[in-house]
């Protein structure tokens, strides 16, 4: 790991050799203040990968998908030679939206255009690089120079198999910035994956009542499994879940129980757990967690592999696009299990979405500021350090952001009245 690794021991124990304290929790401003929400979009979301889709979701030159990033839509294509390449989804003439995001199979690009983007307002047509190839009536449009033309570009990456995109077209390619991934997550992964069920991460998805910073923060600690997950305490072995933090990543592992769980759905998930081709007969007892910055989460499960994202829509709700994802070749019991295990995770889900609603609402509290992290939550302070440092330097309200909401939102203190919340 290129910095701190840490076992995720209860709070007051001792750390093994090389672990640090957590650093502070956000305070309330950053999950509740418009103007720390707009930062984002222009200062994280716009200069960092952004999870589109997989590969198995372009399988062919000419199939396409839209992703949303920093309430820009960028298309993804696979052009004819095989590669991929990415622009902003706008025609460059009056502005046409070319391509909608709810295509009925965006895998498979319509008959008509299978070569070509065209806009459906004038016509305009690019190549799948984004060259502009023909305007109707050209010799009618007065300085028409098609080179400079193109449609405007954005980065487009294929790590591991999963596709990511970021505007900022000088950015540090996704490949280097992961250098230090753990080798053990490598195994999960490839091109080869292909999905399961009907969900895609470029489709709708779910809508959460919480900031996305509230979501992410709730995926990067196992401290609320005991009092909020009764499915996972029982499948789990808590006192063995650790976590690492790397520069782009906080990763996590935590072992099966060996006592059968007295769910029937989980003792019958622990029974049949196997795992899937190209995997190590070691990693059929143990669950792993990806989280690569800002907003992107990965599972790793012995059956199947869940890749999603966290996306902010208003400052106080986001939405969970994510896919199932597992390698060709899985025997009926790792495809059974897989199913248990995807049931189990929906429940989870249902859970989580409670606790971040209560969460959202409680930050809100004006006065309220956050109390100490647990050395189970290394991986919340380790966000939150990298959410101030490309928060901070935008900030030109004057507010606290180490202990709460604006001065304004404060309570008054003095005589027969309390600090904190009311």
């Amino acid at each position: 790991m290129s910095s701190t690794t840490a076992t995720d021991a209860p709070a007051g124990t001792p750390t093994r050799s090389g672990a640090a304290d957590p650093s502070p929790a956000l305070a309330a401003r950053y999950y509740t203040d418009p103007e720390v929400a707009g930062i984002e979009q222009r200062h994280i979301f716009a200069r960092t990968w952004q999870l589109a889709g997989h590969e198995s979701d372009l399988p062919v030159p000419g199939a396409r998908l839209v992703a949303t990033v920093a309430g820009r839509e960028v298309l993804v294509v696979r052009t004819e030679d095989g590669s991929l390449a990415a622009h902003l989804n706008v025609c460059r003439h009056r502005g046409s939206r070319l391509v909608i995001a709810a295509l009925p199979d965006p895998t498979k690009a319509p008959a008509t255009s299978a070569h070509a983007i065209r806009c459906p307002y004038h016509g305009w047509t690019y190549r799948l690089d984004g060259a502009l190839v023909g305007a109707p009536e050209g010799r009618a449009i007065p300085c028409l120079d098609r080179p400079s033309l193109g449609l405007y570009p954005a980065r487009v990456e294929s790590f591991l198999g999963f596709v990511f995109v970021n505007l900022d077209t000088g950015a540090t390619p996704l490949h280097e910035q992961l250098a230090d991934l753990p080798e053990p997550l490598r195994r999960y992964l490839g091109p080869e994956l292909r999905p399961v069920g009907r969900h895609r991460i470029h489709a709708d998805a779910e809508v959460q009542r919480a900031n996305w910073k509230v979501v992410v923060d709730n995926y990067l600690e196992g401290y609320h499994v005991p009092v909020a997950h009764p499915g996972l305490m029982r499948l789990l072995d808590y006192q063995r879940y650790t976590v690492s933090t790397g520069g782009n990543f906080a990763y996590y592992e935590v072992p099966l129980r060996d006592k059968p769980s007295s769910n029937l759905r989980e003792r019958a998930y622990q029974w049949l757990a196997t795992p899937m081709p190209g995997l190590d007969p070691s990693d059929r007892r143990i669950w792993r967690y990806l989280a690569l910055y800002p907003n992107t989460l990965i599972d790793f499960y012995p059956d199947h592999v869940l890749a999603w994202k966290i996306v902010p829509h208003e400052v106080d709700t986001a939405s969970l696009p994510g896919a199932f994802y597992a390698r060709p070749g899985a025997g009926p019991r790792t495809r059974l299990a897989q199913r248990l295990n995807i049931k189990i995770g929906w429940i989870t889900n249902d859970e989580d979405a409670e606790l971040v609603a209560r969460v959202q609402r409680g930050v809100s509290t004006p006065g309220w500021a956050p109390g100490p992290l647990s050395r189970r939550e290394l991986g919340v302070g380790w966000f939150a350090d990298r959410v101030r440092a490309d928060v901070d330097p935008h900030l030109t309200t004057a507010g606290d952001t180490t202990a709460g909401h604006t001065t304004a939102d404060a309570p008054a203190t003095g005589d027969g009245e309390r600090d904190g919340p009311a």
